[in-house]
């Protein structure tokens, strides 16, 4: 067993080929008092020379057809937008990127309605085995790592010269096929790819005053120390920000939220909204208590 640390560069790999795009079974346990319930995401890695992005296939389709829409409607000249949030799809809403050749690493988190850009300082550290295995139609290796507050097991195929892989995981002689950490509770595993093209996409213009939870939002940059101290401030007052906003609306004169219970009723009394987040919340921590990433929650 050897420690390696390894300076990557991407030497030219993409110099003369096309942009890549490896697909991903994300297979993960919610919550770790129901393992039975596994839920199921198909994730992209895009790897272009400058660097790559993770994230959600689902999600990003659905957030697709939503801009799709508020456009659509914006061009009829009807002077209302109405955003249908019911029949969106996608459960993992985080994303992460790398830069090339430095590999500096971002997480893109929401908490309540505002969104991070959260720099990751620390890099994985691999002791790699000699372990072979086959891994779909891949010759893979194995290697090992704690990241995060887990314990990781990865494989690695030379098949495919690239120095990434799936969420925040990079640095291994090869394209990290799958990785899974010891419990069992998220494994990333390599099921395709293909090239393609890459594109801009052009946030559509809303009106004055709209805003969009997701859309069109500039991400405020913080270090994950001050990332967990704004997720503790938000466990702490989770309807802090509608509160927020609420005010200042009815300060302008303007009220413009809208909140409905599970049954369809909806709920004018600001207290009465602010209790129903906190419970919301409270009762959503205790389904999801098992992140992928426990040190960044702590």
């Amino acid at each position: 067993m050897r420690i390696f640390t390894f300076i990557l560069i991407l030497s030219g790999i993409f110099a003369n080929a096309q942009n890549q795009r490896f697909f991903y079974d994300y297979k993960y346990i919610p919550d770790s008092t129901n393992k039975a319930d596994v839920k199921t995401e198909l994730m992209i890695l895009d790897v272009t020379k400058s660097g790559s992005e993770y994230y959600s296939r689902e999600k990003f389709i659905s957030d697709s057809i939503m801009k799709a829409d508020i456009e659509k409607q914006m061009k009829s000249g009807l002077g209302n937008v109405n955003v249908n949030r019911k029949d969106r799809s996608g459960n993992v809403n985080f994303r992460v990127t790398k830069s090339y050749p430095e590999y500096k690493v971002f997480l893109y988190k929401n908490i309540s309605s505002d969104q991070y850009k959260i720099s990751e300082d620390e890099k994985p550290e691999w002791k790699i085995f000699p372990d072979k295995e086959k891994i779909g139609e891949y010759n893979a290796q194995k290697a090992t790592t704690d990241f995060g507050g887990r314990k990781w097991i990865a494989w690695f195929s030379t098949d495919i010269p690239v120095n990434d892989g799936p969420y925040k995981f990079y640095g291994l002689p090869g394209l990290i096929v799958k990785v899974e950490d010891t419990t069992g509770s998220h494994i990333m595993t390599l099921v395709g790819n293909k090239s393609f093209e890459q594109t801009k996409e052009k946030e559509p213009e809303l009106p004055n005053g709209m805003i969009v939870l997701g859309l069109g939002d500039k991400e405020i940059e913080v270090t994950e120390k001050q990332y967990k101290k704004l997720w503790k401030d938000y466990i702490n007052d989770p309807a802090k920000n509608l509160r927020q906003m609420m005010m200042k609306n009815s300060s302008e004169g303007t009220t413009f939220i809208k909140v409905k219970t599970s049954d369809g009723k909806e709920m004018t009394d600001p207290n009465q909204i602010y209790r129903n987040i906190e419970n919301r919340v409270k009762e959503s921590l205790k389904k999801n208590n098992n992140p992928i990433e426990p040190d960044l929650l702590k």
